[in-house]
Parts: C-alpha cells; sequence; structure tokens
C-alpha cells in the first residue's frame, strides 16, 4: 500500500498549488467583474466560467494547443529557454488550476457584491486610499465567500482528472496523481489499492465540503 501514498502527496501539492494561484488570480479577476462595468463584460464572465461545464478533455486538448510542444506558448519556451511543460507536475498545476478557477472567480464575485457600498463610501470620506481601502474594509467583509470558493476549489482540483491526464499523461512518482491512480488501479485489477485510494479521495473531498458548507455567507447570516 506505500504506492499509494506517492500519488496522494502529489495531488496534495498539486491542488495546493492551483488552489494558491487561484486565491490571487481568482480574487483580483472576482473582484474586477463585481465592481467593473465596460463593454463585453458579461462575455468575460461566460468565457472565464466555461471550464466549469467544459468536458474535461476539451478543456485538456485546448491546453496542449497552448502548453504542448508544438503549441503557442509551450514551443516558445521550449524554444528560447529549454522549459518542457507538457507531460510534468507543472503541466497538471496548469490543468487544475484552470478547471478549478471559476468556483473561486464565482464565489469571489458574489462575495464582493454582498459588501455593502455604504461601508466603503464612509471609509472613503476617513480619507483612505482605495488600496487600504480593499485590503481594510473590502476584503475581510468578502473573505469568508472567497475561503469557501477556495476549499471547493481545491476539492476539485483533488478530484481533477481529464484534463490533467490529457497534458501531464500518468507517469508513476511523477505526474500520477490519485483519480489517475484509481483508474489505473482499476486497469492493472488492483482492487485493493483502488479501494484505498477512492477512499482517501471521498474522505477527502467530504471534509472540505463541510469546511466549506460552515464558511458559507448564508449559514453565517442564519445564524444572526
Amino acid at each position: 500500500m506505500t504506492e499509494a501514498w506517492t500519488p496522494l502527496a502529489l495531488t496534495l501539492q498539486v491542488a495546493g498549488w492551483a488552489t494558491a494561484i487561484n486565491l490571487v488570480l481568482g480574487t483580483a479577476v472576482g473582484f474586477a467583474l463585481a465592481r467593473g462595468r465596460f463593454p463585453g463584460r458579461d462575455v468575460l464572465d461566460a468565457a472565464l466560467t466555461l471550464p466549469m461545464v467544459m468536458p474535461p478533455t476539451v478543456l485538456g486538448y485546448y491546453l496542449l494547443v497552448v502548453i504542448g510542444t508544438q503549441g503557442v506558448l509551450g514551443a516558445w519556451l521550449l524554444q528560447h529557454f529549454g522549459i518542457r511543460l507538457i507531460f510534468t507536475a507543472e503541466a497538471a498545476i496548469i490543468a487544475a488550476t484552470i478547471v478549478s478557477f471559476p468556483l473561486v472567480f464565482k464565489a469571489a464575485r458574489a462575495a464582493f457584491e454582498t459588501v455593502d457600498p455604504q461601508l466603503e463610501d464612509a471609509a472613503r470620506t476617513l480619507g483612505v486610499g482605495e488600496g487600504a481601502l480593499f485590503f481594510r474594509v473590502t476584503l475581510p467583509l468578502a473573505w469568508r465567500g472567497i475561503l469557501a470558493g477556495l476549499l471547493l476549489a481545491f476539492a476539485r482540483a483533488l478530484g481533477e482528472f481529464g484534463a490533467t491526464l490529457m497534458v501531464a499523461g500518468s507517469i508513476v512518482g511523477k505526474t500520477q496523481t490519485l483519480s489517475i491512480a484509481v483508474y489505473e488501479a482499476v486497469q492493472a485489477g488492483q482492487d485493493h489499492t483502488a479501494n484505498f485510494l477512492v477512499a482517501v479521495t471521498s474522505l477527502t473531498c467530504m471534509a472540505v465540503l463541510l469546511a466549506a458548507g460552515r464558511l458559507a455567507p448564508g449559514r453565517v447570516a442564519s445564524r444572526g
């Protein structure tokens, strides 16, 4: 059963990095769309939400077109810096980041839209700058919603399969995450390993969902 811990460790690393990246990207984009008013805003929102509903294999194909050795970005990185992204742990992180991004972005946007603008206006009248206003007023009022989105994104990244398999493959000890290890174990008839991996994945995702449920803004409001 020792071989089961390697994909678990890799999966936690991939999900952790994807969540950390989405903390920055998802929060920034969510804030921009919550407060910004510009042409094409709804189209941009729909485009950023696409990874939530798009088949993972289709998303993986798009990633191959971008970061593959013949892709737009992948070929440029390989030619100028000798960096090969395809079939690496970094490719798994990119796939998990994109697949889970809408969960953070949508939660952050909704959280920022619930912040009372009168509180921000009051802070402005006291001379608080826009940067300080965001970190001292807006973000603290929206953090529960953002954190709930991050937990959901972490759980989604834990279970990512299709896009990761397309761009990272299934290299034992290097790119084989939990969900891919389950698939490989079932294909190889290793029932005990598959059962163990499925149990670990299910328990982890359940714990994350329970935590996200307790942090949901609606639940906080109902306590009051």
